[in-house]
């Protein structure tokens, strides 16, 4: 055999051991010098089989279902049926998805509220064969979770993992009934943690992987190596509607607060906290120095609100809530909208560079809990000329500071919400009495400016950029 020959079979065998003891959990076995420095034939004598997931996925493959469901739309009346005495025709439509057991004793089921929205019947078919009608406990469009409930006996429900120890490059498995051909097992990596944007107005928090994830996947598992359900596949990235290597699912810990509302009260009941919010950013703390980089920076506080009640103000950067690090507006928004009405939530704030705990009671409302601002952050310059794109001049009476007259539409200024009748009152937290006093603290190095603003009474902080 020649050298080159007999490197490779060596490397071959290396390589198979590595991936054997991967797919074991062994991490630790890695770090080993003898055992990567065996020779070929003692790793083959090691394991003289493939690495595999079967002994995996025969333990978890019953917990992930096939879900199928029938919808019926009433067609329009267009020949006279019902003056004829007739009930005119309708139209049935069928659609098929995937679901996770998550509790066998309840038979509760995990699936996306995109499966099953609008359906008039629901059936579960079980990995042994039988076929089950499930029930519609409630349904969450904003985080596309939705829970099921079937009667059935000899369930099998799958674990749920710890959600804060995913790690980017973690193995991974979807589990679902692509095209509804039946069930089908896929493998991959987590890609990336806590994407969002791909549909604002919803909580979003996903969990990206490029493990194949096609139409039929909906509500199906993502697993790590011990079977452990991390995700629910909800969504894909693709021109051609088949698994482009982006796809995303809901986090487990998304999942099991949205769960504990449904099964409760059947739906999502999300509270008001009463604050706008934006991304704090490095760039913004060098205009602002309010002690940390990232963030959830209030912007606005609603009068009345449970915000303004218990004392928050523009400018707190909020960094933890129920200890837990907060580093950005979504994940304040996650929390609040997921906590629930009439919850406490401890808000650890940085204000003035000191540490500040407060706590609120979230309230029922019927908007949204936290909205986040445009973060118009589009890296050019902040100076004095791009930033008239608002024209400003004096409050009428002396050091009653700077009113906006007009404000060209597409400017900066304009994108980061300054209206006309707007009173600039601060220019980068320093006070701003006259238009003299406006344009020297305009500082010719700084990349952002900071305002506060008074409208309609309130105060404000827009961050043009």
């Amino acid at each position: 055999m020649s050298e080159f020959k007999r490197y490779a079979y060596k490397s071959l065998n290396k390589t198979v051991l590595t991936a054997a003891v991967l797919a074991a959990g062994v991490t630790s076995v890695l770090s080993t010098p003898a055992v990567l420095a065996a020779p070929a034939e003692t790793a083959m004598v090691y394991d003289n089989t493939m690495p595999s997931l079967a002994p995996m996925l025969e333990d978890v493959t019953p917990a992930v279902v096939n879900i199928s469901v029938t919808r019926v739309q009433q067609m329009p009346d267009v020949f006279g049926f019902r003056g004829n005495g007739q009930q005119p025709p309708v139209r049935r439509s069928r659609g098929a998805g995937s679901g996770v057991v998550i509790d066998s004793e309840e038979g509760y089921i995990v699936t996306n509220h995109h499966v099953v929205t609008g359906a008039d019947t629901i059936n579960v078919a079980l990995l042994d064969g039988r076929v089950l009608e499930a029930e519609l406990i409630g349904s969450d469009e904003q985080t596309d979770i939705a829970l099921l409930r079937v009667e059935a006996e000899r369930l099998t429900a799958i674990e749920l993992a710890d959600a804060g120890r995913m790690r980017i490059g973690d193995y991974v498995v979807a589990i679902g009934n692509p095209f509804g051909i039946g069930q089908t097992v896929t493998s991959g990596i987590i890609s990336a943690l806590g994407r969002a944007g791909i549909n604002n107005d919803n909580y979003e928090d996903f969990i990206q992987t490029d493990a194949a994830i096609n139409v039929g996947n909906s509500g199906g598992a993502l697993v790590d190596l011990q079977g452990r359900l991390v995700g629910i596949n909800t969504a894909i990235i693709s021109g051609s509607g088949t698994s482009s290597g982006v796809g995303f699912a809901v986090p487990v810990d998304m999942m099991d607060a949205v769960i504990s509302h449904l099964e409760r009260d059947g739906v999502v009941r999300r509270g008001q906290l009463g604050v706008i919010i934006r991304d704090h950013t490095p760039l913004v703390e060098d205009t602002l120095h309010l002690g940390a980089e990232h963030g959830a920076l209030i912007t606005q506080v609603m009068p009345d609100s449970v915000a303004d009640q218990v004392g928050l103000q523009v400018s707190d950067l909020v960094i933890a809530v129920n200890g837990e690090s907060i580093t950005s507006s979504r994940e304040l928004r996650n929390a609040v909208g997921l906590a629930g009405v009439d919850q406490v939530l401890e808000l650890g704030l940085l204000r003035d560079g000191e540490q500040v705990s407060v706590n609120a009671m979230i309230i029922a409302s019927g908007a949204d809990a936290v909205a986040a601002s445009a973060d118009n952050n589009n890296g050019r310059r902040a100076d004095e000329s791009r930033f008239l794109g608002a024209q400003l001049q004096d409050v009428a009476g002396a050091g009653n500071g700077v009113v906006v007259a007009d404000v060209a539409q597409r400017s900066p200024a304009w994108a980061a919400g300054l209206r006309p009748g707007d009173i600039i009152a601060q220019v980068n937290r320093q006070p701003a009495q006259s238009l003299r006093e406006f344009n020297q603290l305009l500082s010719e190095e700084a990349r952002v400016v900071a305002l506060g603003v008074v409208r309609d009474g309130q105060q404000l902080l827009l961050i043009v950029s």
